[in-house]
């Protein structure tokens, strides 16, 4: 099979798709690009540790010749101003391959093949018969990051292979640091000149670390280095685990895994997820962190993960106040600051609702009791901003005026709606039921507000406004969808995937514009799936999937574009996995032992299954399988006997754990 390759996808009418492929799936579970002849290509690509996070752009050029340069953040090296982007960041644009020499001759460095599985592999020819093996990553939990080279002689006689001895250091000014003067250094491990025999191989690394000067420097090895940041990429493998008939999907939800759990940052205020992007770090925000992220992690079954959700939420209640102000919607810098730039933009709502889905779905009493007063007090607060047509007002959205949004919004109302549906079955799970009673009230009351207020005629489809004075298309009408609210999901649907909205890179953000950003994407997977429009969505979910993995920029769900340059956010990835549990396989929460699912299965998908599903305290599996015009849908928990049903495919199942 051609690794440059036309995928065609018939998914509107007549409209097709065609899409370029550079990278293959690998049976060891991870992608490849074998470089062809003349072929030239870049891209870019960012992975994470616990003290650093890089940005690597790598490929060939129109001579053959590796295109190479990496762009290294280290969150908790504080830089002043401390705001958001106080991060101390450097850029290395050397490739040490350029300076070896072989024989007595520079090298030059034409790739032959990458590969990805968090992690950034690669070879190269160096001469007629020598080629060098590169493993790039960041460290588990160290700032530094690794490049691990082999070298092998392939040819018949010896040869010499002269390796730069370099060690050195750039001290940072000591009045722009937050902890003083940083020292960034530069070293190759195991350099030198080496004669290399017939068929023989070296190994030796380049390490680019950084430190407070007041620090020891550190001996990095690099192979210990790559055998821990193995064992985090089979840890997030082997959890959550989907299998379906499209092994596309299955690897790019795998990935998503990788990359949502790996962006977790070591603060001196606790673990902190951070979106990255070579800004973000080190701080946290209501939409990606509260919202997007911490309900994947209570179901993911990441320790990390769950650490850093919690984290996040003890750091928003520390804003909480009797006056009821808004809680900013990012704490940055370690939890040192805040910023607030673009008002309340229904942070309240986003993190109601995400605290009280990850507080169901752990499952944990005590949790649960601890996460209580934050819901309580967000809830509240919605409450307070009730207008007299019954919705949530809220000064902005998660775009912060990128596009226009109002002073009521359809986001910020559909989470509200969320926070009080979900925080009612959280509150009667913690014996509450008056607080229960009363917030299914104001959700079932929130619901009919907004189909009164945000339900309207836009372009031609019977959908919803996204505010007052609102009369072009918008990305997130998906939302009613994704939380069930469905009244008028049909011309809701045909909105989305109308060439208004749909483009060949997902969904745009308003009708009439060029940008998209990939969460409302996801989030309108999830709600097209949720609907029930599952063999009209899936060939637009699994074009989406082949085209974020193994198309032209890989491997992740991205932020936006133009915006960021299609950055690897992190938190996408966790929509990604979400777009498949909650929206492919219908779950949700509904007490803290207990949920619902509602499968999906695409027409000519026989069966799937979800393994290792780590939530509601247990750990158990899922699988439906196509029985003739039925289903058979299999729960089994660890060390208890399966439950088994035969179902119509109608109403949602609920399985008590």
């Amino acid at each position: 099979m051609k690794q440059m390759m036309l995928l065609a996808f018939l998914l509107a009418g007549t409209t097709m798709y065609a899409q370029q492929q550079y990278w293959q799936l690998s049976k060891d579970g991870g992608i490849r690009w074998n470089v062809e002849a003349n072929q030239a290509h870049a891209d870019h690509i960012e992975m994470s540790g616990k003290q650093i996070s890089v940005i690597v752009r790598y490929g060939v050029d129109h001579s053959g010749k590796r295109i190479y340069s990496r762009k290294l953040v280290f969150p908790m090296l504080r830089t002043i101003p401390n705001d958001t982007r106080g991060n101390l960041i450097r850029e290395f644009n050397g490739n040490i391959t350029d300076s070896i020499m072989i024989g007595g001759q520079l090298g030059q460095d034409v790739p032959q093949w990458y590969y990805i599985k968090g992690v950034l592999e690669g070879e190269s020819l160096l001469g007629k018969s020598v080629s060098i093996h590169k493993r790039l990553f960041p460290a588990v939990d160290k700032p530094a990051f690794i490049e691990s080279y082999t070298i092998r002689n392939n040819g018949d006689k010896a040869i010499e292979v002269d390796i730069p001895e370099i060690d050195r250091s750039e001290i940072t000014d000591a009045q722009k640091g937050v902890y003083g003067a940083y020292n960034v250094n530069y070293k190759v491990y195991d350099g030198g000149l080496k004669k290399l025999a017939s068929h023989e191989a070296l190994q030796f690394s380049v390490v680019i670390s950084a430190r407070k000067v007041t620090e020891e420097p550190y001996y990095y090895a690099a192979r210990y280095e790559w055998e821990k940041r193995l064992m985090l990429v089979d840890q997030l493998q082997e959890k959550l685990v989907l299998k379906t008939p499209n092994d596309t999907i299955n690897r790019m939800f795998a990935f998503a895994k990788i990359r949502a759990g790996e962006s977790i940052y070591d603060t001196k205020q606790g673990l902190m997820h951070g979106p990255g992007g070579g800004e973000y770090y080190a701080a946290i925000w209501a939409n990606d962190q509260a919202e997007y992220i911490n309900p994947f992690f209570a179901y993911l079954g990441y320790p990390a993960g769950v650490a850093s959700a919690l984290n996040s939420f003890r750091l928003f209640a520390g804003y909480m106040n009797p006056s009821f102000q808004p809680i900013p919607s990012s704490i940055i810098a370690e939890g040192a600051g805040f910023w607030n730039g673009a008002g309340d933009r229904g942070d309240q709502a986003m993190i109601g609702y995400g605290a009280s889905f990850f507080a169901l779905t752990c499952g944990d009493t005590s949790m649960a009791t601890s996460l209580w007063p934050l819901i309580d007090w967000c809830n509240a607060y919605l409450l307070g901003k009730k207008s007299p047509e019954g919705v949530i007002a809220s000064e902005s959205d998660e775009l912060e005026g990128r596009f226009p949004a109002g002073k009521i919004n359809l986001s910020t109302n559909v989470l509200a709606y969320a926070s009080f549906r979900y925080g009612a079955q959280l509150a009667s799970s913690l014996g509450k039921p008056a607080v229960a009673e009363a917030w299914m009230k104001e959700a079932a009351a929130l619901k009919s507000s907004i189909n009164r207020y945000f339900g309207s005629s836009v372009e031609g489809y019977e959908t919803y406004r996204y505010y007052d004075g609102n009369d072009k298309l918008r990305s997130w009408i998906c939302l009613p969808l994704v939380m069930d609210i469905d009244e008028r999901k049909e011309q809701t649907k045909n909105a989305l995937l109308s060439p208004r909205l749909w483009t060949i890179n997902g969904l745009l953000t308003q009708s009439g514009s060029t940008t998209f950003w990939d969460r409302s994407t996801l989030y309108g997977f999830r709600g097209l799936f949720r609907s029930g429009a599952t063999d009209t969505t899936y060939p637009y979910f699994a074009y989406y999937s082949a085209k974020r993995l193994l198309g032209d920029h890989v491997p992740y769900a991205i932020e936006a574009w133009p915006e960021g340059d299609q950055r690897h956010l992190s938190a996408e990835s966790g929509l990604y996995c979400r777009s498949v549990v909650e929206g492919l396989w219908g779950f949700e929460p509904v007490g803290l032992r207990e949920f619902a699912i509602c499968p999906r299965l695409p027409k000519r998908w026989k069966e799937m299954s979800l393994n290792n599903v780590y939530a509601f305290n247990t750990l158990f599996d899922m699988s439906v399988v196509r029985l003739g015009g039925r289903y058979r849908v299999r729960v089994q928990e660890a060390g208890k006997p399966a439950k088994i049903i035969d179902w119509n495919g109608v109403k949602p199942l609920r399985f008590v754990l």
